[in-house]
C-alpha cells in the first residue's frame, strides 16, 4: 500500500495463529519494522517477489534512512492477500492492483460518510433544540452560520416564452 496511516482493505495478522513476530511497544500495525526477507518469509514468498510488488505498486513498503524497505504488519497482510486472490482465485495482479485500489477507495468513503453522518447529527440537534426554543416562546435564534467553501455559479438560461 502506498503511505504510512492509510486503512488497509484486509484485517492485520495481529493476534491471528501466525508467525508474525511480536511488535515493539512503539510500534502499531502501520508502522514499518520488518526487513524484506523478515516479511517475505512471514508472508511466504520470495524476497524478489515482494520487490517486484514493490516496482508495480501492489504493496509500498516504508523506506528506511539507508533506503532498505521496511515493512509493516498491515503491509504483510496485504501481501498474504496478494498471494491468495493470485494463487487461489485467479486473479492477475493488474486485477489484485486494481481491487487494492477499490479497497482503499471505499475505506475512504466510509470515512468520509461517518464524518458526515457525525455532522448531520450535530446540526440535527441544533435545529431541534432552536424549534424547542422558538415553540417555548424562547428567543427565535437563528442556527449557528456555517462556514462553506462551496461556490454555486447560475447561469441564465434562454427565456422561456409561455
Amino acid at each position: 500500500m502506498s503511505g504510512r496511516g492509510e486503512r488497509g482493505p484486509w484485517p492485520s495478522p495481529l493476534g491471528a495463529a501466525s508467525s508474525v513476530p511480536p511488535l515493539p511497544a512503539w510500534a502499531d500495525e502501520d508502522t514499518p519494522v520488518f526487513v524484506i526477507s523478515v516479511a517475505a518469509q512471514i508472508a511466504g514468498m520470495h524476497a524478489q517477489t515482494l520487490r517486484s510488488y514493490d516496482r508495480i505498486g501492489l504493496v509500498t513498503p516504508g523506506r528506511a534512512s539507508g533506503g532498505g524497505r521496511r515493512y509493516s504488519v498491515r503491509d504483510i497482510a496485504v501481501l498474504r492477500e496478494v498471494q491468495r486472490l493470485s494463487q487461489e482465485d485467479g486473479v492477475n495482479l493488474a486485477g489484485i492492483k486494481r481491487i487494492i485500489e477499490l479497497e482503499r477507495e471505499v475505506g475512504a468513503l466510509t470515512d468520509r460518510l461517518a464524518e458526515v453522518t457525525e455532522e448531520l447529527a450535530g446540526w440535527r440537534a441544533a435545529a431541534e433544540q432552536a424549534a424547542r426554543n422558538a415553540a417555548d416562546g424562547g428567543s427565535s435564534d437563528r442556527l449557528p452560520a456555517r462556514r462553506t467553501q462551496s461556490v454555486v455559479v447560475w447561469q441564465p438560461g434562454p427565456r422561456r416564452r409561455d
